[in-house]
């Protein structure tokens, strides 16, 4: 991509949620639910990307820990106490916005793991290396699967959980969809 399609397409990615259906890092980084590099190294952890002020909360009452207020105001952007967070993953599956990730740099020297919720088909393999994308949608690296949960309380959403390269762990949020001749049975 040359200079100027890539000045215009960081300025498009920067107008935010509202216009392009993808935060912006300004969006990001005034965002209450987003864990401290820190926190990142010590464990799994939340990682709540919710930018948009609307009227929705089952993410607080799906935290057993208290890691995650809304407050009174159910328009309020949900607030993560990253000390109280045990990296359990039960929030991931049921914002219904797939705004929540679980994040953990501590995994291994030169992996860290997403776990990211995921609602098509085919699932893919455990074991299988996939291509890892950022919010937009755009090929970032190649991801190792490593678990892929889709427990009937999740309804119909599964959590997958994926070895990256430690320096993409703050773009990569997903993988991109797998074509029909890979499902696995």
């Amino acid at each position: 991509m040359d200079k100027n399609k890539q000045d215009l397409h960081k300025e498009y990615f920067n107008l935010g949620v509202a216009f392009t259906g993808v935060p912006s890092q300004d969006e990001l980084a005034h965002c209450p639910g987003v864990p401290t590099e820190m926190r990142m190294q010590h464990g799994r952890v939340a990682c709540i990307e919710c930018v948009q002020q609307i009227p929705c909360n089952p993410c607080e009452g799906l935290c057993k820990f208290g890691a995650i207020t809304i407050g009174e105001e159910i328009t309020n952007l949900p607030k993560l106490h990253e000390d109280n967070c045990v990296g359990c993953g039960l929030c991931v599956a049921g914002c219904p916005g797939l705004a929540i990730t679980i994040l953990d740099r501590s995994y291994s020297e030169r992996e860290a793991t997403i776990d990211f919720p995921f609602e098509y088909l085919p699932l893919p393999a455990v074991g299988a290396w996939v291509d890892a994308v950022n919010r937009a949608g755009e090929v970032v690296c190649k991801g190792r699967i490593l678990r892929v949960l889709k427990p009937e309380a999740y309804q119909g959403t599964a959590v997958i959980c994926m070895a990256i390269p430690q320096e993409y762990l703050n773009e990569v949020r997903s993988m991109k969809r797998l074509p029909k001749q890979d499902r696995r049975e």
